[in-house]
């Protein structure tokens, strides 16, 4: 999509006018208006498999085969789309942005697509294949594609001004969390799903109107966002780094390497989990659809995950990161095999659920920083920042999980025997063969039937067993990724080659701490001017006193500086006395030592010091060779580009 007149009349533009961020801003484009298709994919991911198994009964379709093939195939196409419909974005240049365009068209694409989803044909096997296969990859692969790209790329669009944008993230992530995990993990299992039963005909009714309620909500973020940095015409020339020399920086690296192999096999683990979540309630624990049981899985196993993100940093910074993280996934081992070891138990299971959540939390908070870290460490030794190649790594993954899972999981069912329930228009007679007999809201009775030992056992496997011996295997094999041990000095050693080029340029080095607090100074300068400005024009149209809303403005804002002063003098006060008291305690540890003891202390920390110094001094020579490689490599592609 190229510069033109497409999108340029005044049907399209932006009902955001400020250069602020603004409160409908906020409120409307970035928490309203993402929910509709955020719910939607929510509830794909958990039950779109289950109507596809128990609904249509397509897990016995080419003995079994179809949901396995399917499921793979699919994800390597939207894999594929994703990083064309990346490419596309960023060659979009239209007067509304490069991604807003692509919001506004997949909102009627969304609606339509996600019908098709369900609208499925029966009584021809071949034609209700073909229809799966196609509304499924119309719907992943290109329409929630392109919401899902451009709707991820409106904040770093939204404004260059970093407090804002920030405030914007938050408002954005409550949106999720929202439809995720309270929508879908709490309304829906309790009130939703027991109410369709196995019926096709409910389930496509009520997937239809949260398909079609998606279709305004987009149309709200579309209108209530703002492109700010895609209007900017002057941007500084990036140093272009060919791609062969990004995927050898990436694949090279073994920290990268683990973290990698390590969420590839996490994201499997997990969203086997989530997957066999459904069966595992209606089968193992409770009765189909009881409408209590997974809702206390998802409240018992998510509650630490709510109140955990105030712990686990403060630990992070005692033990380290990775430290935490192996420790974690020790404790989340153990609440796996509590729940492996009477999976038909109930309570058991919740109090093994809510155990296996705690060990969960730093992997949750803490990953992606130590993801962070790796960056840096790559930076270093590479001269380069791989960050946009590595995200596309990290996001293929993710998708291309989501098939893998899919297809293990219908396979793993349907070679064990899984019996799917009956839609049947008379009331049968329950017998021993059957677990219950559901009456649905159109008249008709869904038969759900015991299922044999081998899908017991299944079910058990994929949502308890994988991740007790996945815990195990987590904690091994990030306990090499020592990465944050050195990663200080690489970062001392970057802004030393920042420094230096900076003024081999003629230029004068300003550090980026200074740098960044002027340029947000200067940010809230614009941004006042600003406002002032907006107000007076208000004031104007409305007749309202300038001066009175000025003055009161002012004195919201001196305030508001005065808070923050009052909360860094706390903070300052607080590490302080922090200081004082670790000095202390190592103080009063030495002195409660014998003068053996002290003397034995302090050779163990300073062979313990030399130890990691002469690896520090061996990693760095290695690293320095390769850094001194990689920039020949660039002067060389340079020269031959010019």
């Amino acid at each position: 999509m190229t510069q033109g007149k497409l999108l340029s009349g005044r049907v399209w533009n932006s009902k955001i006018k400020s250069q602020n961020v603004t409160g409908k801003e906020k409120w409307l484009g970035y928490l309203l208006g993402p929910c509709g298709a955020l719910l939607f994919n929510a509830v794909m991911a958990t039950y779109l498999n289950v109507y596809y198994t128990d609904v249509l009964g397509l897990g016995t379709v080419w003995g079994g085969l179809f949901l396995v093939i399917f499921p793979i195939a699919s994800k390597v196409i939207d894999a594929i789309t994703n990083v064309i419909m990346g490419a596309i974005i960023d060659r979009t240049r239209t007067k509304q942005g490069k991604a807003r365009p692509w919001l506004l068209l997949s909102a009627p694409l969304l609606a339509v697509t996600g019908v098709l989803l369900f609208v499925v044909p029966s009584g021809n096997d071949t034609l209700m294949i073909i229809w799966v296969m196609l509304s499924y990859n119309l719907y992943y692969s290109i329409a929630y594609t392109m919401y899902c790209m451009s709707h991820n790329l409106m904040v770093p669009l939204s404004t260059r001004n970093s407090s804002q944008r920030g405030v914007l993230a938050v408002f954005n992530n409550i949106a999720t969390i929202m439809m995720s995990g309270i929508v879908v993990a709490l309304v829906f299992p309790m009130l939703i799903i027991p109410s369709l039963g196995t019926s096709k005909g409910l389930w496509i009714l009520c997937m239809s109107i949260l398909s079609c309620i998606s279709l305004p909500l987009v149309f709200i973020e579309y209108y209530f966002t703002k492109e700010r940095l895609s209007q900017e015409t002057a941007h500084e020339p990036e140093k272009k780094i060919p791609f062969r020399m990004q995927l050898k920086a990436v694949f090279s690296d073994k920290f990268m390497l683990i973290l990698l192999g390590y969420f590839l096999l996490y994201t499997i683990s997990s969203q086997l989990k989530n997957m066999a979540l459904p069966y595992y309630c209606n089968y193992v624990l409770g009765t189909y659809s009881d409408g209590i049981t997974q809702t206390l899985v998802s409240v018992l196993g998510g509650i630490p995950m709510g109140i955990g993100i105030f712990a686990v940093w403060p630990l992070a910074k005692k033990f380290g990161k990775k430290n935490l993280t192996v420790m974690g996934f020790l404790i989340y081992a153990v609440g796996s095999f509590i729940c492996w070891l009477v999976p038909g138990n109930l309570y058991v299971v919740l109090v093994g659920q809510f155990i296996k959540n705690i060990g969960g939390l730093p992997c949750a908070y803490v990953f992606m920083a130590l993801f962070a870290d790796t960056l840096d460490h790559m930076e270093w030794k590479n001269g380069f920042r791989c960050d946009g190649l590595a995200m596309s790594v990290y996001s293929v993954i993710v998708t291309a999980a989501a098939g893998i899972v899919t297809g293990i999981f219908n396979g793993g069912i349907s070679a064990a025997g899984y019996l799917p329930p009956q839609t049947v228009s008379v009331m049968p007679e329950l017998t021993d063969a059957m677990q219950k007999i559901i009456e649905n809201s159109d008249g008709t009775f869904s038969v759900i039937f015991n299922q044999p030992e081998a899908v017991m056992t299944a079910f058990i496997l994929f949502f308890v067993g994988i991740e007790a011996i996945a815990g195990l295997v987590y904690a091994l094999m990030l306990i090499p990724v020592n990465v944050e041990k050195t990663v200080g000095k690489k970062q001392a050693i970057i802004r030393q080659r920042q420094k230096a080029a900076c003024e081999a340029e003629g230029k004068v080095w300003i550090e980026p701490e200074v740098r960044a607090a002027e340029e947000q100074k200067e940010q809230d300068a614009e941004a006042e001017e600003i406002y002032r400005k907006e107000l007076k024009e208000r004031c104007e149209q409305k007749g309202l006193n300038y001066d009175e809303l000025l003055e009161k403005h002012v004195e919201e804002v001196r305030l508001k500086e005065e808070k923050q002063a009052e909360k860094e003098r706390l903070a300052a006060i607080k590490a302080e006395e922090k200081a004082k008291i670790a000095a202390d305690k190592q103080k009063a540890k030495l002195e409660a030592m014998s003068e053996a003891q002290r003397k034995a202390y302090e050779e163990r920390r300073a062979a313990r010091a030399d130890r990691d110094e002469k690896k520090w001094q061996a990693e760095r020579e290695k690293g320095e060779a390769i850094y001194e490689a990689m920039q020949r490599a660039l002067a060389e592609a340079e020269a031959k580009a010019q």
